[in-house]
């Protein structure tokens, strides 16, 4: 068969494409992959978590406050603590004191009981210790998890899509359109990150997840946006983008059906360098007072409640919090490095 090339099995040979070429390079790098099923436990461990399958109950109060770790084994000062003190003697010369003293004494016999009792189901240690109402750091951890992840994720998700949305108005139109969101983008960028993100939560006030996503979405926008931006500008003028407008293609049809499939590659390395940058927004937020609300836990506000039992030589919840998002960050920012090469066309 002469001008095609054809397999084995007599069908044309097909050149493999940008994402199978870039799985191909993915695989061949082991910290990649090393990196990627890192993230893919954190990512199962938040979806276990928001279904209800595991830490669930991390509001149990399962041991006694400030439970240590087990290797650690229990701590002294509240095993003599939670025994109850010896009764004094009576007075042997009052009879009516004696009475008194008697009573006190089964008073306070009946209390230390209870007191046991109730103490019979909390654990004097636990595997990586208790917080100061006794909950499980393990669990805790867990479901500060998904609320840190989850709002990465989908902070990340909205800055990318903003930043796609104005880069490809800007990029793809010119003009005054690409004048305004330029003049946009300055604003934002001329402002410390950190201070931008303060002031929008000074405005907005309320506490809680959703806001915490409009925060860091409303102020990440403008690292994809320029991206976009210079890719539109570079593709509008391409043969293939020439030829659908020559066949009446829409501008928008133009932008996301045949632009947006060439660039997206961009967005989509972008979204996994912002969620690292996002996770640890969120910490700095819940640790400075902005972020979630009382009753929600995070990996931020188990730092904040950190702070306070670092003092009293507590130091497992820290550990476990600073622990768990640094492993996470760190394999996330592996991943995103490696998927940026894989994705480069110029790399073979």
């Amino acid at each position: 068969m002469t001008g095609v090339h054809a397999s084995s099995a007599g069908h044309p040979a097909v050149s493999p494409g940008l994402w199978t070429l870039a799985w191909r390079r993915l695989r061949a790098d082991r910290v990649a992959m090393l990196a990627l099923a890192v993230v893919g436990v954190f990512l199962l461990s938040v979806l276990l978590a928001a279904t209800g399958l595991v830490a669930a109950d991390w509001e149990d109060e399962v041991a006694v406050n400030y439970a240590p770790p087990t290797f650690m084994g229990p701590d002294p000062a509240l095993a003599a603590l939670s025994r109850p003190p010896p009764p004094a003697p009576p007075n042997a010369f009052d009879p009516l004191a004696a009475d008194v003293a008697a009573e006190l004494a089964r008073l306070k016999a009946g209390l230390a009981r209870q007191g046991r009792a109730a103490q019979v189901a909390r654990a004097a240690t636990l595997p990586f210790g208790a917080d100061k109402w006794g909950h499980d750091i393990v669990k805790k951890t867990i479901k500060g998890g998904q609320t840190s992840i989850v709002v990465g994720l989908v902070a990340a998700l909205v800055a990318v899509a903003l930043g796609t949305l104005f880069g490809a108005l800007s990029g793809f139109y010119g003009g005054v359109v690409d004048d305004l969101f330029n003049w946009f983008y300055s604003v934002f960028t001329a402002i410390p990150s950190i201070l931008m993100i303060l002031a929008v939560a000074a405005v907005l006030q309320t506490r809680g997840v959703l806001t915490i996503v409009l925060i860091l979405g409303l102020t990440g926008w403008t690292g994809p946006y320029r991206l976009i931006r210079a890719e539109y500008i570079k593709h509008k003028a391409r043969d293939y983008v020439m030829a659908a407008d020559a066949i009446g293609a829409s501008g928008w049809r133009r932008m996301f059906v045949h632009i947006f499939p060439n660039v997206s590659h961009v967005a989509l390395v972008q979204m996994s360098i912002l969620v690292v940058g996002f996770i640890k927004a969120e910490v700095i937020l819940s640790f400075l007072g902005f972020g979630v609300p009382v009753g929600v836990v995070s990996w931020g506000s188990m730092l904040n409640e950190a702070q306070n039992e670092l003092i009293l030589g507590k130091w497992w919840q820290l550990a476990a919090a600073a622990s768990a998002m640094a492993l996470l960050v760190t394999a996330f920012s592996l991943f995103a490095d490696a998927l940026r090469d894989a994705l480069d066309p110029k790399l073979k």
